[in-house]
């Protein structure tokens, strides 16, 4: 009885520092990237909350961020609370949010033109949401992002910046970042779904290529997934659930 109340104790003790703080967000709280395999391999086991995390599209998708958009939807269906959603133009399909989990309802839209940054950082000022996403196109200078930290930090919700560029080799996008990481996601071909005609592609799951380019404390890795199911969970394609640069290959070929 005395140790638990001693725990108890200390639980309270450190909700109150993190209040006085103004950090809500107990150190080492995470959100799921949507798979158990990729969560083990993050410092925290999992999107850690109270942080920012860049995700952006690769090859032709760099500049629309459709897969994006539906990977940072899917880990916003795992959280509960509203979220605030800053674009430069009124671009998404809330439909297509819903299909991987996020029900509309949760999602204040924001079209903020070129007051993205400052629509995040007021969002963040807020404990109330859940998560604030700003779609990010161009230049994102390491002093905004780290505003963008700061801001996170202090109230505990998690800040994601959906990255866009009309070049699929933009140098901007792999810039020094203090996010904790940063996700490039790309569109594949869907596999065969009849077995007996091996060489029709398109009618099986859509299929990404998510890869984790930097994470603080951690080590980048690749995985083959199938993309956000209703839940927003994604799952590993067998074949090439290792990650390794030699699946990705046998993918290619």
């Amino acid at each position: 009885m005395f140790q638990t109340s001693h725990a108890r104790l200390n639980e309270l003790r450190a909700q109150i520092a993190r209040i006085e703080r103004g950090t809500l967000a107990a150190p080492g709280q995470t959100v799921s990237i949507g798979a158990p395999e990729i969560d083990r391999t993050l410092p925290h086991g999992g999107l850690a909350l109270g942080a920012l995390h860049e995700i952006a599209g690769a090859g032709p998708d760099t500049e629309h961020g459709a897969a994006a958009a539906l990977l940072t939807a899917g880990i916003l269906a795992r959280t509960t609370g509203p979220v605030l959603w800053a674009m430069e133009q009124a671009d998404l399909f809330a439909p297509g949010l819903a299909s991987v989990g996020l029900h509309p309802d949760r999602v204040v839209f924001a079209e903020a033109g070129k007051a993205v940054l400052a629509t995040m950082e007021e969002g963040l000022r807020h404990p109330g949401l859940a998560a604030v996403v700003g779609e990010i196109t161009g230049h994102f200078s390491p002093i905004a992002a780290r505003r963008l930290q700061l801001a996170a930090e202090q109230t505990g919700v998690l800040a994601i910046a959906l990255r866009r560029s009309r070049r699929f080799d933009d140098p901007a996008l792999m810039q020094p970042t203090p996010a904790m990481t940063r996700w490039s996601i790309a569109v594949l071909p869907s596999p065969p779904a009849l077995p007996h005609a091996p060489a029709v592609l398109g009618l099986g799951p859509a299929r990404w290529r998510l890869m984790l380019t930097r994470c603080r404390g951690g080590a980048p890795g690749t995985w083959i997934t199938e993309a956000c199911d209703a839940t927003g969970r994604i799952h590993l394609v067998p074949d090439f659930a290792d990650g390794s640069a030699a699946a990705t290959e046998r993918l290619r070929a």
